[in-house]
């Protein structure tokens, strides 16, 4: 696995940017990690006081190691699988009432992005 800083600068500074962000707002899940819990057990996850804290977890060890670029398969892997459990467990608006489903479908899209964006990393991991 290839652990060098390849690339164009553009594609270091997004991968910079969508690990950060990917480790920054996993990071945000242990600031009240109860209320976490208790959201992840509302959407149906189960055990969730060991998966809420280990898929948050997966995030933050994923992006750090898409920002710095290091185990590139095995981070993008990660984060390409933690998102999409996380996005179609959680963020599942269309099983939702139609005037609970702005928030839900706000975060499927934005997770959707962030998918795009690693689905682009891991792409350029094998690729080494």
């Amino acid at each position: 696995m290839a652990s060098s800083d390849s690339g164009s600068r553009p594609s270091r500074l997004g991968r910079i940017a969508l690990g950060l962000g990917l480790a920054l707002q996993a990071s945000e899940d242990f600031r009240d990690l109860d209320d976490h819990v208790e959201y992840a057990k509302s959407g149906g996850v189960p055990v969730p006081e060991i998966l809420a804290p280990l898929g948050s977890a997966t995030m933050i060890a994923a992006g750090l190691g898409i920002a710095l670029w290091r185990l590139p398969r095995l981070s993008t892997a990660a984060a390409a699988g933690a998102l999409s459990a996380i996005t179609l467990t959680m963020h599942d608006f269309w099983t939702k009432d139609p005037d609970d489903r702005s928030g839900d479908r706000l975060a499927f899209f934005g997770n959707l992005t962030m998918f795009g964006g690693v689905l682009v990393f891991l792409r350029e991991a094998y690729r080494e």
